[in-house]
């Protein structure tokens, strides 16, 4: 599992902000490696889109909290779930995110595999999944990293992350 202290891995993400009549259009890769250097990125993981728990606290919480976290010298907050970059678009505008929280799809689970976070939810029907969780990460290095248990929500969420950045 990562740890504090550890590189990121890099990743392909995808992500879009383009919305045609009736869907989002165009996703475009994300290199996690490339969009995290020199900068300071807030990244929170959350089993699914749509999901109750990630869509009534998890992006909640971290679109009210966002004036705050850049005010502690945060660049950029990540949402990121094994869902494509056309569910997360969508998820992203129905929490009126986009612009806000980038929302990252990690379409086949690339990242929480290689973070060591993925999680099977087959049982749920959901697949293999990221484990909710937060990650600080300042110009590609991992400097605070937060993980759930199975079923809990209380270690990862915007205003322990806000609290960590001192």
């Amino acid at each position: 599992m990562i740890k504090i202290g550890d590189s990121i891995p890099d990743a392909t993400l995808s992500e879009t902000v383009e919305f045609g009549d009736f869907c989002p259009i165009n996703p475009s890769p994300v290199s996690v490696a490339e969009a995290t250097k020199g900068k300071r990125v807030v990244i929170f993981g959350v089993p699914g889109a749509f999901t109750p728990t990630c869509s009534a606290q998890h992006v909640p919480g971290y679109v009210e909290h966002l004036a705050a976290l850049k005010a502690k010298g945060v660049d950029e907050v990540w949402c990121v779930a094994v869902n494509d970059g056309f569910v997360m678009a969508a998820w992203g505008r129905a929490e009126n995110a986009i612009g806000k929280v980038r929302m990252l799809g990690d379409g086949s689970g690339e990242f929480a595999r290689k973070l060591g976070l993925d999680v099977d939810l087959t049982k749920y029907g959901m697949g293999t999944r990221i484990g909710r969780c937060s990650l600080l990460v300042e110009d590609g290095v991992v400097k605070q990293v937060n993980v759930e248990g199975p079923g809990k929500f209380e270690v990862s969420d915007a205003a322990t992350m806000l609290g960590q950045l001192g």
